[in-house]
This record gives C-alpha cells, sequence and structure tokens, in this order.
C-alpha cells in the first residue's frame, strides 16, 4: 500500500515513472475552468491537509476515502479523479505506471474540492500573479514547484520554462465566469488542454505550403521601407505621417519679406503683450503671391491684383465680394485673375485655402485662350478643366464630377466654360458651390433680363469678377445690371436705383433742364461714381507704350467707284427713305435701307443679288453692272475700299514678312476676301461662327507660329473677335465701321497686345461721303450707345433721334472727308494741315488733335503710301506713344 504522502506527491524519483503525456482520444482534454474564490477551510482540515490527509473528500463513486488517506482506494492507490469539466465530459488523466494517476494543471479547481493542496495551488498561483503586477506579496517558483509535486503532476515541472508556465497559470486564473456547457456536436471543435499540442494527423498527402502565407513573405522581401531622399541623411522619420502639417506657429506660403514680394495680406501688428495673450494656433499669416507669378507682374498688373483680391475678400465694401476689372484691352486681365485664383486656392490669412474650386465663364472662342493661359502661367502645378464640346451626356458627367470636388487639394480646381455651355447646362452647376466665378467678356450680362444672366446671377457663389475691357458709359440701366451682378444690393433693387440715380442724372443733362435740376443731376452722379469706383478698376492702354512696340492708326477715306456712286444715287431716289422720315415715321425699310447701303460701301458684289430680284430702290440697277459681270470672281476695280485692299496687301506681301488681319462684320464680305486670296494665291485662314471652338483654338495657333506659312487671317468681327490673340500679324484691316465702337476697339486690339515684337499698323477704312462716315462720326463724338445694334427697330428708334436718321442717308460726293468738314480743323488751312497736334496727344485723343493728310506726303507707313493714289482722299492718322530708341 502506498502512504498518503507517496501519493499526494512523489518525489523526483518517481518522474522517469511517467510517460509522455497523452489524454485517450475519447475524453474530453482538461480546459480552463472558471475560478472561484476559495472558501474558508475548518481547522481541521487545514491541518489534516498540511499532514498530506485528502480530507474525507467523496470518490466520483459515491463512496467517501477515509480521513489522512489521500484520496487512496481499498488497494491503498489513489483513486481516478473525474472531476467536471465544460462540455459535459470528465478529465480522465493518465496512468504513471502502477502507482497513480497524474491530473493535469487544468483541473486544479476541481482538485481542490478533493484536495485542500488545490486550493492552496489556486492562491498560491494568485500571489505569482500579484507579484508578477507589482502587487503584493510574491512566492518563489520552488513553492509552486513543491505543490505541483504533491498534486501528482511530477512530469511537468522541469520541462517547463517560465514564461510558458505563468501563461498557462495565468489562463487558468483569468476564466472569471463558468461557461455555458455545449457539446462537441454543437461547438463543433473539442475543448484542448492549453499545455498540450494537439496530434497531427498522418496523412499520404504531402505538405504544402499555404499561399497567402507565402505571398506575403514574397512581399515583405521585396517591399523596400521609405527612406528620406537626402544623401547621407540619418535623423529620425518621426511618427509624422506624408501630408499632414505640423502643429505649432503657423507661417505664411511664401516669404513676405523677399525681394520684389507682393504681399496681398499683412497681419496687423501687435505689441509684446498681445503677442503673449494670442493664440499662436490661430494667429493670421501674411497672404503674398507666388513668386513665380509676382516675378512676371508689371506695375499696374501688380495694382490690379491686389485691388481684386481686396474685393473679393471684401475688404474693400464689407458684405461684397464682387468687382468689375474694366482695363482696356492689352493690359492683362487675364494674367491678373489667373494670379487672383491661384492665390485664393492655396492661401489666406487662415494659413488654409480661401476657396476649394474656381469657374471661368467666356465666349466660347476664349475656352481653349484661357485653358492656354492657366497652363502657360502656372505650368504643371494646376489642372484646369476645360470642356468645349461633346454630348449632353458627357458635358454634365464633367460638370457633376467638377462639382462633387472636395477637400483642401482638389484634382481640377478650374472650371472654364463657355456662356453658351452655361445656360444649357445650368442646372448641374447650381447643385453645389463654386468659391469664385469670372465672367470674362462681361459686357455680355447689360441685360438682366436674359436666361444668361440670371442662370449666372442663381449660381451658389458670393465671389464674383466681372471682366470688360469696354464698359458701360451712356446707358445707366446696362451699368446697374453689371454692379448688381457682382455686388448685389450695392446700389439697391432696379426701382430704387432709377429713382434715386437715373432720372435725376438724366434730367439733369437735359438741354432745357433747369439749374436746380442739373445740379442735383451731377450731384446723383458723382454719388453714383464714388459707389461704383470702390469695386471698380479702370486702367487705359497707354500704360503699355513701356512695354510694346509703336502703334499706328489710320483712319483710310477711300473714293467710291462710279458704279458705286450711282447705285448709291439710285438707291436714294427710288427707296425715298428720307421722304418717310419726314413723314415722322420709322419703317422696316428703312431700317434694310441702312444694311443695303452698308453692303454697298463694301463692294456691288453683296447687292447683286437684290439688283437681279428688283427689289426696293434697285429697280433696273442690273443695267448699271459692266456686261458680263459675274459674282463668281471678286473685281476690285468695282469698289474703291476693295481697291485699296489689292494694293496694301500687295505691297504688303512683296516687300515684308508682315501677316495681315482682315475684320468686318458681314460674312458676304469675308466671302470676298476668299475669292480675292484665291486670286492672288495668298495663304489665308478664315475664323467665322460655323467653325467649332476646338478648330479655332488651333488655327489661331498656328497662325501665331513664326514658321506658318498663312499671310491673311479673316475673322468676322461678330463671331468671337473679343479676346483672340493674334500677334503672329502686326497689321489690321478694319473694312467696315460697326454702329459700337467697343466691337471695332475689341477688334483693333488683336494684333497690339503683349508679344507683340513688330510695329503695328490699323487701317480703318471709311467710303468717303457715305452713311459709313456717318456711323464713324458717332463713334468719334461718343453718340453711339455701347451694343446698340441698328439692325433692331427698338434701338433706333431710342438712339437716333428722325433728324439724326435723315443725315444717314445722304452723299456728299463734293468732300475728300465729310468726317474733317464736320470737325471743322483749326490746323488745316484749305485741307492741308499746317500745324502739328499738339504734344502729348496720341492714337486716344479726340480725332481733331491727329494728323490729316489730304495727299501721302506727310504719311509714315510706307505701305499706305504706295496705295495711296489707287483711291485715297483723306487720311488720320496717329501713333500710340513716342518710340522711345536705345530702349530694349
Amino acid at each position: 500500500m502506498v502512504s498518503a504522502g507517496r501519493a499526494g506527491g512523489a518525489g523526483p524519483g518517481h518522474r522517469d515513472c511517467a510517460g509522455p503525456p497523452g489524454p485517450p482520444s475519447s475524453c474530453v482534454r482538461g480546459a480552463p475552468l472558471p475560478e472561484e474564490e476559495p472558501g474558508p477551510q475548518p481547522a481541521g482540515q487545514e491541518e489534516g491537509g498540511r499532514r498530506g490527509g485528502g480530507g474525507g473528500a467523496a470518490s466520483p463513486g459515491g463512496e467517501r476515502a477515509a480521513p489522512g488517506s489521500g484520496g487512496l482506494g481499498p488497494v491503498g492507490r489513489p483513486e481516478p479523479l473525474q472531476p467536471r469539466v465544460p462540455g459535459g465530459g470528465c478529465y480522465r488523466p493518465r496512468r504513471l505506471g502502477s502507482e497513480g494517476q497524474a491530473p493535469g494543471l487544468g483541473c486544479f479547481r476541481q482538485l481542490g474540492e478533493n484536495l485542500r493542496l488545490g486550493a492552496r495551488l489556486v492562491a498560491e498561483l494568485r500571489r505569482v500573479q500579484a507579484g508578477r503586477r507589482g502587487r503584493g506579496k510574491s512566492c518563489s517558483w520552488e513553492s509552486v514547484q513543491l505543490l505541483c509535486l504533491r498534486a501528482g503532476d511530477w512530469e511537468r515541472v522541469d520541462v517547463w520554462d517560465k514564461t510558458e508556465r505563468c501563461e498557462a497559470m495565468f489562463r487558468v486564473l483569468q476564466t472569471r465566469k463558468r461557461q455555458k456547457p455545449v457539446s462537441e456536436t454543437e461547438s463543433g471543435e473539442c475543448f484542448r488542454s492549453p499545455f498540450r499540442k494537439p496530434l497531427a494527423q498522418l496523412t499520404n498527402r504531402p505538405h504544402c505550403l499555404d499561399s497567402s502565407q507565402h505571398e506575403a513573405f514574397i512581399r515583405s522581401i521585396l517591399s523596400k521601407p521609405f527612406k528620406v531622399p537626402i544623401p547621407n541623411y540619418k535623423g529620425p522619420l518621426g511618427l509624422r505621417a506624408l501630408g499632414i502639417k505640423r502643429a505649432g506657429l503657423r507661417s505664411p506660403l511664401h516669404d513676405p519679406f523677399e525681394e520684389g514680394a507682393l504681399v496681398l495680406y499683412e497681419p496687423p501688428l501687435l505689441s509684446a503683450h498681445d503677442q503673449l495673450k494670442i493664440d499662436k494656433e490661430k494667429a493670421p499669416v501674411h497672404v503674398v503671391v507666388d513668386p513665380v507669378l509676382s516675378r512676371i507682374l508689371r506695375p499696374h498688373q501688380r495694382e490690379g491684383v491686389k485691388f481684386l483680391w481686396d474685393c473679393v475678400t471684401s475688404r474693400r465694401i464689407p458684405g461684397s465680394h464682387g468687382c468689375i476689372m474694366a482695363d482696356e484691352m492689352g493690359l492683362g486681365k487675364t494674367l491678373q485673375c489667373i494670379t487672383l485664383m491661384w492665390t485664393l486656392l492655396r492661401q489666406s490669412p487662415d494659413c488654409k485655402p480661401e476657396i476649394e474650386k474656381a469657374m471661368v465663364v467666356s465666349p466660347s472662342s476664349l475656352v481653349r485662350n484661357w485653358y492656354n493661359e492657366v497652363e502657360k502661367w502656372l505650368g504643371g502645378r494646376i489642372q484646369p478643366l476645360a470642356i468645349d464640346g461633346g454630348s449632353k451626356e458627357e458635358i454634365d458627367r464633367k460638370l457633376v464630377g467638377f462639382m462633387n470636388q472636395r477637400g483642401l487639394r482638389v484634382p481640377s480646381p478650374i472650371l472654364i466654360i463657355s456662356y453658351e455651355t452655361f445656360r444649357l447646362h445650368a442646372e448641374a452647376l447650381q447643385k453645389g458651390s463654386v468659391g469664385l466665378v469670372i465672367c470674362d467678356e462681361g459686357h455680355r450680362l447689360k441685360n438682366s433680363e436674359n436666361q444668361t444672366y440670371q442662370a449666372l446671377n442663381s449660381l451658389n457663389t458670393p465671389r464674383r469678377v466681372l471682366i470688360s475691357g469696354t464698359p458701360i458709359q451712356n446707358d445707366l440701366l446696362e451699368y446697374f445690371s453689371l454692379v448688381h451682378f457682382v455686388n448685389s444690393g450695392i446700389l439697391g433693387t432696379a426701382q430704387e436705383f432709377k429713382r434715386h440715380f437715373e432720372i435725376p442724372i438724366l434730367k439733369g443733362r437735359d438741354a432745357d433742364a433747369s439749374e436746380a435740376e442739373r445740379h442735383k443731376g451731377e450731384e446723383r452722379l458723382k454719388e453714383l461714381i464714388s459707389i461704383v469706383n470702390r469695386c471698380l478698376i479702370r486702367r487705359t492702354s497707354d500704360i503699355l507704350s513701356k512695354y510694346l512696340p509703336v502703334k499706328i492708326e489710320q483712319v483710310v477715306c477711300c473714293r467710291l467707284t462710279p458704279l458705286q456712286a450711282e447705285l448709291y444715287k439710285n438707291f436714294l431716289k427710288q427707296a425715298k427713305p428720307v421722304e418717310e422720315l419726314k413723314e415722322g415715321k420709322i419703317s422696316v425699310s428703312s431700317l434694310s435701307s441702312i444694311t443695303s447701303l452698308k453692303k454697298l460701301c463694301n463692294h456691288p458684289a453683296l447687292i447683286h443679288e437684290k439688283c437681279v430680284e428688283e427689289e426696293e430702290g434697285f429697280m433696273g440697277a442690273l443695267d448699271l453692272f459692266p456686261a458680263g459681270y459675274s459674282t463668281k470672281s471678286v473685281e476690285p476695280q468695282l469698289s474703291g475700299k476693295m481697291l485699296v485692299l489689292d494694293y496694301i496687301l500687295a505691297v504688303t506681301k512683296s516687300t515684308s514678312n508682315d501677316k495681315v488681319v482682315l475684320v468686318s462684320n458681314y460674312t458676304q464680305t469675308l466671302d470676298l476676301f476668299e475669292k480675292l486670296c484665291r486670286n492672288r494665291r495668298y495663304l489665308y485662314v478664315r475664323l467665322d461662327g460655323t467653325m467649332s471652338i476646338k478648330k479655332r483654338a488651333k488655327i489661331v495657333e498656328r497662325f501665331n507660329s513664326p514658321s506658318s506659312p498663312e499671310f491673311i487671317f479673316m475673322l468676322s468681327s461678330k463671331a468671337g473677335g473679343c479676346g483672340l490673340n493674334l500677334i503672329g500679324a502686326n497689321r489690321l484691316v478694319m473694312f467696315d465701321p460697326d454702329w459700337n465702337p467697343a466691337n471695332d476697339e475689341q477688334a483693333m486690339a488683336r494684333v497690339w497686345r503683349d508679344g507683340q515684337k513688330k510695329t503695328c499698323y490699323i487701317y480703318r477704312l471709311l467710303s468717303t461721303g457715305t452713311i459709313e462716315e456717318k456711323i464713324f462720326q458717332r463713334q468719334t463724338h461718343k453718340k453711339a450707345l455701347s451694343s446698340c445694334v441698328v439692325d433692331e427697330e427698338q434701338d433706333v428708334e431710342r438712339h437716333f433721334s428722325l433728324g439724326e436718321l435723315k443725315e444717314l442717308f445722304t452723299l456728299n460726293e463734293a468732300t475728300t472727308s465729310d468726317t474733317h468738314d464736320k470737325i471743322k480743323c483749326r490746323r488745316c488751312v484749305n485741307g492741308h494741315q499746317v500745324r502739328p497736334p499738339p504734344e502729348g496727344s496720341d492714337c486716344t485723343s479726340d480725332l481733331s488733335q491727329w494728323n490729316h493728310c489730304a495727299d501721302k506726303r506727310g504719311l509714315q507707313d510706307s505701305v499706305l503710301k504706295a496705295a495711296w493714289d489707287a483711291a485715297v482722299t483723306f487720311t488720320f492718322h496717329h501713333h500710340s506713344h513716342e518710340e522711345q530708341r536705345g530702349i530694349p
């Protein structure tokens, strides 16, 4: 019989009796049991436990072991302990030879019910745990080893290292609640002992590596850790992610103290006391224009950028965020607006972008030009989105994608779109907000009733910039529409503006106004100007004299050919527009008469079809044409202006490498230009309303190339002459005048602009003594209203009196220049200039201060001198500025 001491804890000599651990396959292995606090034990039982007795614990069979026997059976060996475990099974310890059973650590809690050693072991393990956590009194591993030996598990004590033992013991102690019993069939898995590895299943299949593990291993080999791209850098990488700004003291994006820096905003100076109190993370910073742009900005452009920024950030007019850029053509309005957009997209006093997105709305012919300008000045720093064609679905998709962009770094923050496309797809653009809207050629928005104005006005954006090189000067309601668009409410409502400004000003300018009305009108006009000038900037082209070559502008009066004169007089006799006007009525026939006379001044071929059909005014006119005349071929000798143009082109082609731009209001006239070029074998390109937007940009770019062979660029002023950059040519011919002086100014500014290297020559051709001189006189006296279209009856009735209309239908054949006669020049005697123009005058001055030439002796242009004898009767000419020799 084995004693209780040997049964409770065998000595080291018994270790080799134990075979390798391995529970039967049919049993549930000892899983960690929920921990319970050992209750207080009776003194007798505790003493009995110290003597090695089991304290009379009941066996699984229901029999009670004798006190002090250590749980021995009738034959003197330990009874098999079968504690209950989660899962409904029991723990069946393996045999150790013929002397006893050895329970695993997983059932120490059940051992505590049979052996008081189990309770002590649990208490000792708690002390180990408390000692490792720095709390309480720790016990030695030797005491735990002794308890394990006495509990019968003498095999594992030496082979475990302390870490594994600790983890295994902690796993026993960490289970706080008794788990709900789940059968193996329900749980789908067996409870395994944390101290034994599961048996590997024997199989004949070869062992294969897991593909995911293999791929992960290869990726770990190929992946390279991030390194700072600085040679020999050994500093710390830190925990900072790329692209996240460090918290700390704010600083401006660019150095405000660098030489030539353009500072748009400077934080207020703070005293030393205020600097201590201010929150460093909320302190405002300088706003400095990117040096890439500030280095190329001219002084007037730097001033313009500062003005624009102050307006859109509400620093000039509190609560208003718009302005009008009204610089004359050629002063770099596009570059100034690009600088404004780039600054707002990248910085602000709050050390973050002022806006997320910007939109540029322009005429369709300028969409590609805006795109090229952004690429030119910003390089690859930004990627604009230009929409100049495509299907409706494609355009909608692009616009929705643009509006859905969010964040500090938007992929395409600038949208460039035409007025027409914007109007058709306004619904997609009105669903979100845009930080800034720039309207190029903004005088299109002079009428607040049209759809484009209303669509743009409903856009969700407070910052609005309107660009117009020809601001409205005479029509106050149109002026109100523009100002109201950029700064709504600054002039009140339309009714308030009309009552407070328009009526008093118009009454004061009336010839029959009283002194009080005149005084009140002047006061209201000064008040209006003072309000509007806070959001409008206007500089004239005389600033360009420092940067551009000399421009020579010439008004050339050309006599009518005998055929033109006969057709002209015959029309006035038959149509009788003057007699109709004497009766006090303006009919549609009067309006069509104006158009017919203008076309006749260009070339008789333009009214040949009316002569064939014998329309009113052209009865019997076909007999006046030469025998065998055909419109299939152009005959320059039948038109005075066409004859002069033919000479100008021939002399220019033969004596220089200059290129020429031909501008007309009528596509029929462009057709005549084409016939002339084909006859003379001149290479040419033509831009009119039939050309697509993409093709326009391509032909302009090709024509401006010095290597391009094209000699002539034909341009329809009604089809988008505004904004085109045609610096490849340095000579421009305005073949016919327009009622709106702004259209002529826009067209003439196509060649004299930034990038031009040659002296520019502008030719404005007029038929002497005809309706064309009357139109030109209204321009020079500034009586024509902006965007006045004579072809519409209401405009004629509004802007022309009956007496003025009567003068249109006259022909003065006895004069060399009806315009020169009307200005009553005091510097000319018998038609010849005896005194030069006053000092300081230029081509922007009044026509009376220009050079007046009744012959070719006073001309500066050798080409016009050669063409004088063709049909020229009189010339006005002046230069933009004196040429500064020796200065590059």
